[in-house]
């Protein structure tokens, strides 16, 4: 399975992340882990959605939806 997460940064909750993987826990406890250069500062982070895919080009075009500026503000609202 492949998988596209939503992280809301504890300490900042206006700090979203977006992500692709195969495994959750392992990619959590990256980001909790300040093992992910994009992530670390804002740690710790809360898993606030995920979406399970079979197919891996599924997946990317999900994650690549997701991170585009029209729908990213349509689920999170504009950045401020």
């Amino acid at each position: 399975m492949y998988y596209v997460y939503i992280l809301q940064s504890k300490s900042v909750p206006n700090q979203r992340y977006i992500g692709l993987t195969r495994n959750l826990k392992k990619k959590l406890l990256d980001h909790q882990g300040g093992r992910s250069p994009h992530t670390a500062k804002f740690a710790p982070w809360l898993m606030v959605a995920y979406f399970a895919f079979v197919a891996e080009n599924t997946a990317v075009a999900f994650e690549r939806y997701f991170k585009s500026g029209p729908s990213r503000n349509a689920i999170f609202g504009p950045i401020k």
